[in-house]
């Protein structure tokens, strides 16, 4: 198992905290302590709490990049590789978001601060969705007039469902099938919802 350097420490320490207490009941010193690294130390890497937040918030999105980044990676035909992103995009992005307990609170009350930090992730993930596309317009499975725009639009369109997946809005009032929701929610963004267009 790898030794994680100094400045990882401190960044999972508080996250960590910031699961468990929210980021404004933990403290500076909360996480010197509980890091064993002390204060010095700990400010030495981060000025203050807001930086370290901002760490925190940026270390899971790197570990979400390198999920989406093996998706990409896979030996898949188009279509079948662009669902495949699109179902691991919308459980990962869950999966962080219920991991870190009472940081997703301030995640959402506080989106305009981590935009700032997500800025690198939309970008890179927009590359992987044109990637795919590419593909896809190679083998003449995908017809787009803009692969450039298709990608960024298709960013947003998965953005935009983030938090109503994340709270089960689409879940109504009944338990619904998982695998069945997002084959839905996939076939919208694939398909439209012109018949014509359907498999």
């Amino acid at each position: 198992m790898a030794v994680l350097k100094t400045r990882d420490v401190l960044v999972e320490v508080a996250r960590q905290f910031f699961a468990k207490m929210g980021v404004g009941n933990t403290t500076m010193n909360d996480i010197a302590q509980a890091s064993k690294k002390g204060r010095r130390t700990l400010y030495t890497y981060f000025k203050s709490k807001n930086d370290i937040y901002l760490a925190v918030v940026e270390s899971e999105l790197n570990q979400l990049q390198e999920i989406l980044n093996k998706v990409g990676e896979k030996n898949l035909e188009p279509e079948e590789k662009l669902k495949v992103f699109i179902f691991t995009r919308l459980e990962a992005v869950k999966e962080v978001v219920l991991r870190n307990g009472n940081l997703h609170a301030d995640f959402f009350r506080d989106i305009t601060r981590v935009e700032k930090v997500r800025k690198k992730f939309d970008l890179q993930e927009i590359q992987i969705i044109k990637k795919i596309l590419n593909e896809g317009v190679e083998k003449k499975v995908f017809h787009l007039f803009d692969v450039d725009m298709s990608a960024t639009v298709l960013h947003f369109a998965l953005k935009g469902i983030e938090v109503p997946y994340i709270k089960g809005i689409f879940d109504g009032k009944e338990a619904i099938d998982r695998v069945k929701q997002r084959n839905e929610i996939v076939s919208i963004l694939l398909h439209g919802i012109n018949a014509a267009n359907k498999d």
